[in-house]
């Protein structure tokens, strides 16, 4: 196969970027969608993964989940905790035995790749849904913020699941456990030095954007120490540092501009590079498999997360079960891990990594194009009490 030189390509990912979004204005598409199907194409014409594309592309995962956190109204999770872990657990939950079941006892796969199998399928791509909420103007309203905490506990489930089925635990692995709880508590105890700070405001050396990103880096390097992921430790951080986002014009303007640098560069590889790691040659060898192991996925959230939609979230059922139904991040790592340590082979590797780019596409086209959320309701009326305070209009306006 045809395989672009080494010092073009950087030259090819710009003009993706570029190209994914202008046809993404184009079409009102969710501009990830495109990065990830051009990636997916680019592969096939001989576009391959660097080493500096996948640190970046971590590191846009690990960023938008960061973002993702500072979006959560931790007022709201806590008044509807229940709802958001009913339906995040059985998210992870429903479709993790339906596919590890199927994996096994029909399509005949060892014990050990099923379970994986369930673990990377289970999954629901906070970095999808987040981008997807924030370039429809949902992100701030009741729906976005449900979403974002039932994808949070849907994740936590995999990697939970991830974690004790397959990862063997070093000392490494309490390290950074143990970095990771002390970088939160200190951010979160004394970030208001760096973002009150006068002499830092509106600095183009941006020098809260840089603290921020050392943050991330930190969490990065002590996961890799670790053999974990930074995204947990990413997602809460950001959680936890949400209230102090919306407190001043100035703190809301940092995280602003820190999703303006994300979405430029950062993210747009975090994407590509997940469309790059399909292989079509392998998954049309074993085509029919492919497609019962993506309607298994589909299906499987549907039943994990519709009724319970149904019943909190009358107004957005439908739109909330296609997006917990997307998968990328959390799918690809165990993926990728479950070939690493030898537990699947590169044809279910390639079968794996293909649904879960698919769940990331097409549940995400058919939410946007059919089911987005009447904005004059306010989007949601959880539990059909009407909580919305009038926002979601404005927000979509300005989206």
């Amino acid at each position: 196969m045809f395989s672009m030189s080494d010092s073009i390509i950087p030259l090819v990912m710009g003009i993706i970027v570029l190209v994914s979004s202008l046809i993404s204005l184009r079409l009102g598409i969710s501009v990830a969608i495109i990065e990830i199907l051009l990636g997916a194409v680019g592969g096939s014409l001989g576009l391959h993964i660097q080493d500096w594309m996948v640190y970046l592309a971590s590191f846009g995962g690990i960023t938008l989940t960061f973002l993702a956190g500072t979006e959560i109204d931790t007022n709201l999770m806590r008044e509807k905790f229940k709802e958001s872990f009913l339906i995040g657990f059985f998210s992870f939950l429903v479709p993790f035995v339906a596919v590890a079941a199927y994996t096994y006892f029909v399509a005949h796969w060892s014990i050990k790749a099923s379970l994986l199998a369930g673990t990377a399928l289970s999954t629901t791509s906070l970095a999808v849904v987040y981008s997807v909420l924030v370039e429809t103007g949902l992100a701030k309203t009741s729906i976005g913020k449900l979403l974002m905490s039932s994808t949070f506990i849907t994740d936590m489930g995999t990697a939970l699941a991830l974690s004790i089925i397959f990862i063997k635990p070093t000392w490494y692995t309490l390290v950074f456990v143990i970095v990771s709880i002390i970088v939160i508590f200190l951010a979160t105890k004394f970030s208001h030095l760096v973002f009150g700070n006068p002499k830092y405001k509106n600095k183009v050396i941006e020098p809260e954007i840089k603290y921020l990103f050392l943050l991330l880096l930190a969490f990065m390097y002590f996961a890799d120490l670790g053999s974990g992921h930074a995204v947990l430790p990413a997602f809460v951080l950001g959680l936890l540092m949400s209230p102090h986002f919306r407190e001043t014009a100035e703190t809301r303007s940092v995280r602003n501009r820190l999703r303006t640098v994300a979405y430029a560069i950062v993210t747009p590889v975090f994407f590509i590079v997940g469309g790059l790691r399909v292989s079509f040659p392998l998954i049309a060898t074993a085509i029919g498999l492919f497609a019962i192991l993506f309607g298994i996925k589909i299906a499987s959230k549907f039943v994990g997360v519709f009724f319970l939609a149904k019943k909190y979230i009358p107004h957005g059922a439908m739109y909330t079960t296609l997006l917990m139904s997307t998968g990328l991040t959390f799918g690809t790592i165990a993926s990728v891990f479950g070939l690493t340590a030898g537990i699947i082979d590169q044809v279910q590797y390639s079968l794996l990594v293909g649904v879960v780019i698919a769940s990331a596409v097409i549940p995400t086209f058919i939410a946007q194009k059919w089911f987005m959320p009447a904005h004059s309701e306010d989007i949601v009326e959880l539990n059909g009490n009407g909580n919305g305070n009038g926002k979601a209009t404005e927000n979509s306006k300005e989206s």
